[in-house]
């Protein structure tokens, strides 16, 4: 948690409601819904969202635009994210809780981005579907603040070249069918997966009622799939957003040091010297 002197400490990746009731005075509430099947995000954020939240969008202030080379999300640049970010009240210094709809499977990317660039973030545990208390409806505004910009560390990304190396264990974090090439959204060139990733859906990371697993289920679920401290670990999804989910899950578990691919499927698939496999095993 953050120290008596606002300083950074030790915050998890995840925190509830009652957390965030206790602390809603020193810290700012971002709402980051947005759908794989076209609504509107701040449609949605406008009809109702946590009382004082802003909104961020993944497509303009979490994503640099789209590029066939690095896919739909690319990372934004980072003094782009500082200046979005400050505009929406983020500066150095805030405490930031995010949030989506349910599990937080888009309001993990900027926590993660916040995190592994020294900021204080968390999820909240459940998201909006999960928040027990009133709602408010409208937008929110809140005074302009500095937020300095703060290069990607290089140790959190890795690259396709690197991806494509085999020295690390792989997690794709789309969904099974997705991975196995059996669903194909619109905007993907090929299905399937890269040869070697090991299917790994944001969805588990998540108990049947909307909130995380504990850092016990999460250690044996990542476990199963080859992964335990020490282990190098790359994630990716679909354009390098849930895959943020599976990055703060691991985080969750005190499994520290994995990287996120940023393009993703998205890049990877797009790229047609790069080998694809299909099915429900690594290829």
């Amino acid at each position: 948690m953050p120290d008596k002197d606002g300083g950074e400490a030790t915050l998890p990746p995840v925190v509830d409601a009652a957390w965030v009731r206790e602390h809603r005075e020193s810290l700012v509430l971002v709402d980051v819904r947005w759908f794989l099947d076209g609504r509107s995000g701040h449609d949605a954020y406008l009809a109702g969202h946590l009382p004082g939240a802003v909104w961020a969008d993944v497509d303009t202030v979490l994503s640099a635009p789209p590029d066939a080379r690095d896919g739909r999300h690319p990372l934004p640049h980072p003094a782009d994210f500082a200046r979005e970010l400050g505009a929406l009240g983020i500066g150095d210094g805030t405490t930031v809780v995010a949030y989506d709809a349910d599990g937080g499977p888009y309001a993990a990317r900027l926590v993660w981005l916040l995190r592994r660039t020294g900021r204080v973030a968390a999820l909240l545990d459940g998201g909006l579907a999960g928040w027990p208390d009133e709602t408010e409806t409208g937008g929110v505004t809140l005074p302009a603040a500095r937020l300095t910009p703060v290069e990607w560390p290089k140790e959190a990304v890795r690259s396709a070249d690197e991806v494509a190396a085999g020295d690390a264990v792989v997690l794709d974090a789309r969904a099974g069918d997705r991975y196995a090439g059996e669903t194909v959204l619109p905007t993907d060139i090929r299905s399937g997966h890269i040869p070697g990733a090991r299917s790994a859906p944001w969805s588990a990371n998540i108990t049947a009622d909307g909130t995380f697993a504990t850092p016990g289920q999460l250690r044996a679920h990542y476990a199963a799939l080859g992964v335990g401290e020490g282990t190098e670990v790359i994630v990716y999804c679909g354009s390098g957003v849930t895959a943020c989910h599976d990055l703060l899950a691991l985080e969750h578990a005190g499994i520290t040091g994995a990287a996120l691919y940023p393009g993703s499927w998205s890049a990877w698939s797009a790229d047609l010297s790069r080998p694809v496999a299909t099915g429900q095993e690594p290829g």
